[in-house]
């Protein structure tokens, strides 16, 4: 298992706010991937990042919503969405860098946890919808909107219920896992839309 790398060692004088923040952000990132939500707190990522706690309570309203902008700032990169003007390459793409992340790394444990925590944590499930489902929601019918622009989708489809249907299909196995989230499912789950959506 990935550990947290040492404690920041301050030198002299303030940081800049920014700099402090990316040393949050990679600390709070480390510390979930590397011991779940259960042992997550503002204090260890404080410690890992050499900043003050006050400072921490003061950009984030509470440890989970530190946590999962400390997990996006570790796993946004895996998850670009390409745009090659072949809606069925890239949604094949995207799909299969999701299903690894979540299969085959450490993240995959840690977002049940955080959707878990969610339930009971408000100021984590509106940052989760704010900072992290609402804008790849938005990017990805965006991406399917141009395709449909491109003449590759019907104009009578609702982009909003694909979206359901591909990532919602990828978060239940995810979180039921009586099947398992496989690049041969996220390969499935394309074709098997396209056959009803494609132009012939």
């Amino acid at each position: 298992m990935t550990q947290p790398t040492e404690p920041v060692r301050r030198g002299r004088g303030r940081r800049p706010a920014d700099e402090v923040r990316r040393e949050v952000l990679r600390a709070a990132g480390e510390l979930l991937l590397a011991e779940g939500m259960a042992a997550f707190t503002i204090e260890k990522v404080a410690a890992l990042a050499g900043a003050s706690r006050v400072t921490l309570h003061k950009w984030w309203p509470s440890k989970g919503a530190l946590a999962l902008d400390g997990y996006f700032s570790v796993v946004g990169p895996t998850l670009a969405f390409p745009d090659t003007g072949d809606i069925a390459a890239d949604l094949t793409a995207q799909l299969r860098a999701f299903v690894h992340l979540m299969s085959h790394t450490q993240a995959g444990r840690v977002m049940p946890e955080l959707v878990g925590q969610g339930q009971t944590d408000p100021e984590l499930m509106a940052a989760f919808r704010e900072r992290y489902s609402a804008p790849r929601r938005a990017l990805a019918v965006e991406i399917l909107e141009r395709a449909r622009q491109r003449g590759e989708l019907r104009e009578d489809l609702d982009l909003e219920v694909i979206v359901d249907q591909l990532w919602g299909a990828c978060y239940h196995r995810l979180l039921i896992p009586d099947q398992p989230l496989t690049d041969e499912f996220a390969e499935a789950l394309v074709r098997n839309l396209m056959t009803g959506i494609g132009r012939p």
